[in-house]
């Protein structure tokens, strides 16, 4: 039957790593590429959105982290700056930076944390000079809501290296207020240019849509290919004559090697009609 060579070892390995790779195509890769097209996507829709946006008030928008994303917020509440922290090895317009996070107080007791923006590192990593958070109340502050930042990995630290600053390694509203003794509201808020307390304003994103709809496109090409090619070949070796089906060549038969008294009686035997007559020979 010619659907034998369906069940061989190496026939079945290679459809099953196929079939693998396509259902992860479709059900993995692509989705995954999909997901990052339209995060991005609600990511400058929200950025485009706001520079004509009245700014909401800030409590509004905390716990609700997917809808706050860079919205204009206002707020009234005073600094904690016994709280502040800095986000050490940080990269903006491409030049190394610390980021300042200070803590904020809102006039309903809850603890919002503040991107108040960088700082360039001066004499290679040493932390400059800069000005302290304002005191007292600030009212109607307008910042961006930022969404929910990294998972903490590692605690914030002081030491001699740190100039008696408090850094930490990723900007994370938990970890700033683990180490400060302070409940903090998930996310962070970052300051707009021009508002209280702000240093080197941050920039927003670009807005870029990015690759990641031609790599979810990539993907289900490079899934739907493997699947052809898997339905090409089978047919390929089911029709008579396929490669499997192929007839094996036929090893060559090894010559005897002979003995050393055959080789010997060989050259005797052609000594001896070369000693006889020509007449002889040709009789």
């Amino acid at each position: 039957m010619r659907l034998r060579f369906l069940l061989k070892p190496g026939w079945l390995a290679a459809t099953l790593a196929v079939i693998v790779f396509a259902v992860a195509c479709y059900t993995l890769l692509a989705p995954w590429q999909f997901r990052r097209h339209a995060e991005r996507k609600a990511t400058n829709d929200a950025i485009t959105s706001s520079f004509s946006a009245t700014p909401v008030p800030l409590p509004e928008v905390l716990g609700s982290s997917r809808n706050a994303q860079w919205r204009l917020v206002s707020a009234t509440g005073s600094y904690l700056p016994d709280g502040e922290a800095l986000a050490r090895l940080r990269t903006v317009e491409g030049a190394p930076a610390f980021e300042v996070l200070t803590p904020f107080r809102l006039t309903d007791g809850r603890i919002v944390l503040v991107n108040r923006g960088y700082l360039r590192p001066v004499a290679g990593t040493r932390v400059p000079e800069y000005p302290a958070a304002p005191a007292g109340r600030a009212d109607r502050s307008r910042r961006r809501a930022v969404a929910r930042s990294a998972a903490p990995r590692r605690p914030a630290f002081s030491d001699a290296s740190t100039d008696g600053h408090r850094q930490v390694y990723a900007i994370n509203s938990a970890t700033v207020g683990r180490a400060a003794g302070l409940t903090v509201e998930p996310g962070y808020l970052q300051l707009e240019r021009g508002s209280p307390g702000v240093l080197g304003p941050l920039p927003l994103p670009e807005l870029d849509a990015g690759p990641f709809l031609s790599y979810a496109l990539q993907w289900l090409a490079f899934g739907t290919m493997a699947l052809l090619a898997l339905g090409y070949f089978t047919w390929r070796e089911a029709r008579p004559g396929g490669a499997l089906a192929a007839p094996r060549p036929s090893a060559p038969q090894r010559t005897r090697r002979k003995s050393v008294a055959e080789l010997v009686a060989e050259e005797e035997a052609r000594e001896r009609t070369a000693r006889r007559p020509h007449s002889e020979r040709s009789s």
